[in-house]
């Protein structure tokens, strides 16, 4: 059983249905009035289905107010892209942890894409070409755009500087380093010091904007991050936590 206190990007309550997540929606407003985004990042990748796409629609109808955000690893980026712009997604976040495929392969021991199952380096071509042309294409439709970066020291640690000024030049405008959280199949890599992340921000701010405020948070997190947490609420406290996957 996981731990209900855990902020672990991945644990989650429970998956909830296209048509639950807008009473969820209600509910966590009149909890928490101060809301002003809206976002899904999982469980698995929200490009995978039309789910994520479909639930966007229905809130921008139901709260228009709410900005609309969406994670996604961008692996079906490229060819997603008017989707997303027809979706009004008002800003959309991808995990780029290298655009280099022999780094990217030490990170993934495989892609599945469109059903084949691509070897580590293979997949990892598929993966960034598909990253960036879709980064291309999102910029260019005005939607705020964030690349997320695992940081792992010994495998992309002298890369954070070449991925922010890449992606930079294709339009993103905000670079965020996430700190890896040993586990799976990266249990065995250590999670950066603090000196290295800053030295990683420093690299990247020589080329994009890069967030500093990010916290670890639940893929369910519902309130004002750093302020109030109202999951447990929203969710009534008695669902069975589920290990899930959130591109944060």
């Amino acid at each position: 059983m996981l731990s209900k206190t855990e902020n672990r990007p991945g644990v989650t309550s429970k998956v909830i249905t296209l048509e639950e997540s807008i009473s969820v929606l209600e509910k966590a407003l009149k909890i928490c009035p101060e809301i002003r985004v809206a976002g899904i990042a999982g469980p698995g990748d929200t490009l995978a289905t039309d789910a994520a796409l479909k639930t966007f629609r229905l809130i921008g109808k139901r709260f228009p107010e709410l900005l609309k955000c969406m994670s996604t690893n961008g692996l079906l980026l490229n060819e997603k892209a008017d989707e997303i712009i027809d979706a009004g997604i008002d800003s959309l976040t991808v995990t780029v942890n290298a655009i280099d495929p022999e780094i990217e392969a030490k990170l993934n021991k495989f892609v599945i894409y469109h059903g084949k199952k691509y070897d580590a380096l293979e997949g990892a071509k598929i993966l960034i070409e598909n990253q960036l042309k879709g980064l291309e294409k999102i910029a260019r439709s005005g939607i705020t755009l964030k690349v997320n970066t695992v940081f792992v020291p010994r495998i992309n640690g002298q890369h954070i500087g070449d991925i922010a000024k890449k992606v930079a030049e294709l339009g993103v405008e905000i670079y965020n380093i996430i700190p890896l959280i040993p586990t799976f199949e990266l249990a065995d890599e250590r999670a950066p010091y603090c000196f290295e992340i800053e030295q990683a921000r420093k690299d990247a701010e020589q080329h994009i904007n890069v967030f500093r405020h990010c916290n670890r948070c639940r893929a369910d997190a519902v309130g004002v991050p750093g302020v109030s947490e109202f999951s447990d609420e929203v969710y009534s406290g008695d669902l069975e936590l589920t290990e899930t996957f959130s591109h944060g």
